[in-house]
């Protein structure tokens, strides 16, 4: 079968500008029917699911018709390891920020940023190579993490884990090219977000606390005994934990940048005994440093006075401040809200019901913030289906699904692509540059301009030209378009599409134009 491209009349003029009008339309939502028991999903199962992932595929759906929901979502929120899925492993394996060990990916790092140096600044044109080579390492290192992710988002079998992973990336945001930060990034999400996702808030929050990637972007690296930095610490309450408004005050946060100085990361250092620049001898002769992985607490660092923070007395004592700190912050009822207010925005609405809000912080302050019992109380609420808030899709959620939905399952060989779609839909993985990580409403990714964006990547998604089974020597494999319009689509989409999306889906001359107008589509973009 031949690869049909879309005619030209689509690509400008009327019919592109109401086509993405279309896409930009709220959709109606559809009145929930529960087929209980019944071998065919009902609606508001399938409504259910796309709340549950990124998006549906066929092994997602025979899981939860075998199992059906309750067990079905416990057998998820128990978490456990998270074997790389056969289908990407071989892909996920090959790169270096994945099979490297953090500090040894900072030696090499450095090995390259020395030979750029050291090349004869009075040559201008090694000068110059020399400096795109580097350039050009240090991108790809970016690169490889952002693809890490979205290869587990799209072919992870857990996929509300997933979900999770992607939201607590986001909730706790670290910008990739500040600094060395980009060095740790694929270690963060493997090492620190993924093991904790669905554990306990509390050691989430210190898992983060103590990551490279944090101490470097919010600069609590540099926050040492008679020289604080206060951004961590405000950060720490502010977007974290607390939310603004919720009774903290300045001196809160500059007694907590007290508490926190002396965390930060590993000196690097050269001369014999040294691997990969940590000099273990260092640590083991010093009483009351803390260590663990490249992070390391230095009392030499620390300020001992004791502190007045949230309304309790911390004698200074060292890195034991910063533990009850983190337990007297996660303890506070503002936190049980704040968190669960940021969960009921990503999954269920804006403007999420209050009673939901209210009881999934019941759950967080009940469970001392076990994260996977508030999204349970979340997920087994009628809140989660019943029409409430459609949530449009952010443009990570979009990409995984249209992925989920046009491959299902199918490995690709190259996921150069999806790092340059999300970019072109302006939100790449730790890209942004402040803390506050991408906006999760609807109104910021559903604008003309977003949607013609999203046309594009519907459009190279669907065609099958798109480089995504490139061979390691560059060559494309031809790929026909892939056939969304298969058992798949006829069971999940097909039985609640809008009046508006058949009426442009009836009009498509080419499989290749039926795959873009379903994935611009409002029934494909909401959840």
């Amino acid at each position: 079968m031949q690869i049909e491209t879309i005619p030209h009349r689509l690509r400008r003029g009327a019919k592109l500008v109401g086509l993405l009008l279309f896409a930009a339309a709220p959709l109606a939502c559809p009145v929930p029917v529960r087929a209980a028991g019944s071998a065919t999903l009902s609606a508001d199962d399938i409504a259910w699911l796309r709340r549950d992932t990124f998006g549906l595929n066929s092994a997602t759906i025979e899981r939860y018709r075998e199992l059906g929901r309750t067990r079905f979502l416990d057998e998820q929120l128990a978490g456990g390891d998270d074997p790389l899925p056969p289908a990407v492993a071989p892909l996920i394996n090959s790169y270096e920020v994945y099979n490297t060990a953090p500090a040894q990916l900072v030696a090499e790092y450095r090995d390259e940023q020395k030979k750029f140096k050291e090349v004869d600044a009075a040559d201008t044109n090694a000068k110059d190579m020399a400096k795109k080579d580097f350039q050009m390492y240090r991108r790809d290192l970016f690169k490889q993490s952002e693809e890490v992710e979205l290869l587990r988002a799209i072919y992870g079998g857990n996929q509300l884990k997933e979900q999770m992973v992607w939201f607590w990336l986001n909730h706790f945001s670290v910008y990739g090219p500040k600094g060395g930060v980009g060095l740790f990034t694929t270690d963060y999400e493997e090492n620190v977000i993924r093991p904790h996702a669905l554990g306990k808030f509390k050691d989430l929050v210190m898992a983060t606390l103590e990551s490279p990637a944090m101490q470097i972007y919010l600069d609590n690296a540099r926050n040492v005994r008679g020289k604080t930095n206060e951004n961590y610490a405000r950060e720490l309450m502010e977007l974290h934990t607390l939310g603004v408004n919720s009774g903290y005050t300045q001196q809160d946060v500059q007694q907590l940048a007290l508490i926190l100085t002396g965390a930060g990361i590993v000196p690097q250092r050269t001369g014999p005994g040294v691997v990969n620049g940590v000099d273990d001898t260092f640590f083991r002769q010093r009483p009351g440093i803390v260590r663990d992985g490249l992070f390391v607490f230095l009392p030499g660092r620390h300020d001992f006075s004791d502190k007045e923070f949230l309304g309790h007395a911390i004698k200074g004592s060292g890195f034991d401040e910063i533990q009850q700190a983190v337990d007297l912050i996660v303890q506070q009822p503002a936190c049980a809200k704040f968190v669960s207010r940021q969960l009921a925005q990503y999954f269920v609405a804006d403007d999420p019901p209050q009673p939901l809000v209210d009881a999934m912080a019941e759950t967080f302050q009940r469970t001392d913030g076990d994260i996977a019992a508030v999204v349970r109380t979340m997920f087994l609420s009628k809140y989660i289906t019943a029409g409430y808030g459609k949530k449009f899709k952010d443009p990570t959620q979009f990409l995984v699904s249209a992925m989920r939905l046009a491959y299902d399952g199918k490995p690709i060989t190259n996921a150069d692509p999806l790092v340059n779609w999300l970019g072109q839909m302006t939100e790449p993985v730790y890209g942004h540059v402040t803390p506050d990580g991408w906006p999760t409403d609807n109104a910021s990714w559903s604008s003309s301009g977003q949607m013609a964006k999203r046309f594009d990547v519907a459009r190279a998604i669907g065609s099958g030209r798109n480089r995504l089974f490139a061979g390691a020597d560059g060559q494309v494999t031809h790929v026909d378009p892939p056939m969304l319009n298969a058992a798949l689509f006829e069971e999940t989409l097909k039985p609640n599409l809008s009046a508006a999306t058949r009426d442009a889906l009836a009009k498509a001359n080419t499989q290749v134009e039926w795959n873009t107008f379903l994935l611009s589509s409002p029934d494909f973009n909401y959840r």
